[in-house]
């Protein structure tokens, strides 16, 4: 039989290894980056921008505005992050549209299976000769942002771009 001291320290040693092991598991959960991100879009109206849920029909020539927003709800950065959003069919992506502080902007026009800051065709010339020349925007499938930084514990992002309604 334990005595009332011995329970007592037997009790606070069990306590101590609980909410030390709680803790150990928690900093492993917790301590992770852990990017929470959402893409939204706005139709560019004259009577201002109205969200793509609210804006009913789009017209042809109508521009639609895609914001993707990150946050890093976890303890830690979040290295070489990345954030695609694609370019819906029967859009074009629009020239120098994307914008983002601190991250360079890539393109694909392969459905996101590789991306380049300048995609790339072969266009076979008048003498026959094959040529690499850059791909019109007519053919990006994707946009992708990468940030030069890491996104910090609690940080955010913003990125955006536009396409135009075909």
């Amino acid at each position: 039989m334990l005595t009332r001291k011995t329970r007592s320290r037997a009790l606070a040693m069990i306590a101590l290894c609980l909410v030390t092991s709680a803790g150990v598991f928690a900093q492993g959960q917790i301590a992770q980056p852990s990017i929470k991100m959402s893409l939204s879009g706005a139709v560019l109206r004259s009577g201002g921008n109205v969200a793509i849920e609210q804006a009913g029909a789009v017209n042809p020539g109508e521009v639609i505005l895609y914001t993707i927003t990150s946050h890093n709800e976890g303890m830690k950065p979040a290295l070489g992050y990345k954030a695609t959003g694609p370019v819906p069919a029967n859009t074009v992506y629009v020239q120098g549209s994307a914008k983002a502080e601190g991250a360079s902007e890539l393109y694909s026009i392969d459905g996101g299976k590789t991306f380049s800051p300048t995609p790339m065709i072969d266009e076979r010339q008048a003498d026959g000769v094959v040529k690499k020349v850059p791909a019109p925007v007519s053919m990006y499938t994707h946009v992708r942002f990468e940030w030069n930084n890491p996104v910090e514990a609690d940080g955010r992002s913003s990125a955006s771009y536009e396409v135009r309604v075909k």
